[in-house]
């Protein structure tokens, strides 16, 4: 039934006035889905992650050099997160710690230098990146996922380290191995201190998830062409004099499975609706499955990928399956299958994708083809609920019409992140909606808010209270019949008023809102069957 009006109506015709002034990515909303016949129930709404990579290091895609103005990084963000939003996606994976440093307010590491060009300066005029991330990402109904790399500690060392950066507080945890800073995975100090970040994360910012990437021990270096062990002897002759007795690359790995599974345990326990996922190297071992061919992460890395995820110590895994389709020792389908079948507890598999190999540049570039058919291919694939795809620059470039063809062809409406239900079960309750036509905007309008008591049999209020003590509503699914169809739209939660359709166009004949939260759980629908 109707309820009070949330805005004064001058506010309104004025809201309506800049919200036609303006692109839709800009706005929040998301394109609609695809229409269906008008008699028919309103469409199921698609459940695919899609995702993209954007890295920081290097100035690879955001900010796309250092030293750039406040205005100009907000100005590049907010053309990609609009870019997210014009194609379709549902989540941007940010990285915000490319090499002990930080793209955000830290006081446990300095600015980081792909901002200001130099370490340990902040942006000038002041902001904070991060949280500038998440509310223009929120706004437009978009996951914001941190990126960290746990152990690297410098890509370049052209220019000097802040007398903050953990090379110069704590030079005894770095270790230098090829043209890179490392810390040393061995020793308990860098396990916490990548923990404590981590942790300052998930209390200050209101994320979706936090993001690792595939290097934990370092890919291998070497020298007139032999491998260079990786320097952590000291490291390993301390571990032994305590009483260790694993074998030294078993104490490596077993390192990099200390940190996975504390992260997965604490970031829960901090915030039990944000994910942890990883990003590892596509194959865990050559031989597995029967014709793959390639780098042993496991012997190399110190990467058991598997026991992860066979452990369910992530909530999502991001296998990066960077081959085609048809490269018979590193084929895309058949890695997926084999990486499928190591999810034993069910978490989310959502393979990374090369699509920045796209393009005409030389012979081993692909055709947007290649990336439209490994979508597909994943949604062929029962247990792989969608991509993340590396990287966001490609996608601003758009060669061989990958834009386009994304949209037209796989990403032909939004979508829903999948559901994680381990992380809280129980579905929020319905809203409360109103349409209205505006006398003075001519809009048809949808009134919304959120609903009172939790659903009865709910096995628990769904999700728990986020950081600022409300409840966490995440998403609205707004469905809208009009004499043409029905029609799809997913919009931010924060929205209590929506424009469904100007007066002039087609009339709203049957308005359904669902509530989604933080988990990606789904409510029962609203309804309201207008009578004009």
């Amino acid at each position: 039934m109707p309820f009070t009006r949330l805005v004064p109506h001058s506010v309104v015709a004025a809201l309506f006035a800049a919200l036609v002034s303006l692109p839709v990515a800009a706005c929040g909303q998301v394109p609609v889905l695809g229409r269906t016949p008008a008699d028919s129930a309103p469409p199921a709404v698609p459940r695919e992650m899609r995702a993209a990579w954007i890295a920081s290091v290097g100035n690879i895609d955001w900010p796309s050099q250092p030293g750039l103005t406040t205005a100009q990084q907000q100005a590049e963000l907010i053309a990609i997160l609009d870019k997210l939003v014009q194609l379709n996606m549902n989540a941007a994976v940010l990285q915000v710690r490319p090499a002990a440093d930080a793209l955000y307010q830290s006081s446990l590491e300095p600015w980081s230098e792909y901002l200001t060009g130099e370490m340990g300066r902040a942006p000038d005029p002041y902001y904070d990146p991060l949280t500038f991330a998440v509310a223009e990402a929120h706004r437009r109904g978009l996951e914001l996922h941190v990126w960290i790399n746990p152990y690297r500690a410098r890509y370049s060392t052209a220019r000097p380290a802040s007398a903050t950066h953990v090379s110069r507080t704590h030079p005894e945890l770095v270790r230098r191995y090829g043209p890179y800073l490392w810390m040393d995975p061995g020793d308990p100090a860098v396990r916490a201190l990548t923990k404590d970040v981590v942790l300052d994360l998930v209390r200050r910012y209101d994320i979706d998830a936090v993001h690792m990437d595939d290097y934990f021990y370092p890919y291998p270096e070497t020298q007139r062409g032999r491998e260079i062990d990786f320097p952590d002897e000291s490291t390993y002759r301390r571990y032994q004099v305590g009483g260790g007795t694993l074998a030294r690359n078993d104490w490596r790995r077993e390192n990099v499975n200390l940190l996975v599974k504390e992260l997965d345990d604490s970031i829960h326990a901090v915030k039990p609706w944000v994910r942890f996922g990883i990003s590892p190297f596509g194959i865990w071992r050559p031989g597995y499955p029967a014709s793959v061919r390639g780098l042993d992460q496991y012997d190399k890395l110190y990467a058991d990928a598997r026991k992860w995820l066979n452990e369910g110590w992530v909530d999502y895994f991001t296998p990066q399956l960077y081959w085609s389709a048809d490269r018979p020792e590193q084929s895309y389908p058949v890695l997926l299958e084999w990486w499928v079948q190591q999810n034993l507890k069910g978490r989310h598999l959502w393979p990374g994708n090369y699509t920045g190999k796209v393009g005409f540049t030389n012979a081993a570039r692909w055709r947007t083809s290649e990336i439209i058919d490994q979508i597909r291919r994943t949604r062929a694939q029962p247990g792989a609920t969608g991509n993340v795809h590396f990287n966001m620059k490609v996608f601003l470039d758009d060669p061989d019409s990958l834009d386009e063809r994304l949209v037209s062809e796989a990403y032909t409406g939004p979508a829903l992140v999948p559901a994680s239900p381990w992380l809280g079960r129980g579905a929020p309750i319905a809203p409360r909606i109103a349409v209205r036509n505006d006398s003075t905007s001519g809009f048809w309008v949808l009134d919304i808010a959120p609903g009172g008591t939790p659903a009865t049999g709910a096995t628990m209020p769904a999700p728990p209270p986020d950081s600022s003590g409300a409840r966490a509503l995440w998403l609205w699914v707004v469905q809208l019949r009009t004499p043409d169809g029905w029609t799809t739209r997913i919009i931010p939660a924060t929205e209590r008023l929506h424009v469904l359709t100007p007066r002039t166009g087609a009339t709203p004949l049957d308005v359904r809102v669902m509530a989604v939260d933080r988990v990606g759980n789904v409510g029962p629908a609203a309804r309201v069957v207008p009578t004009f």
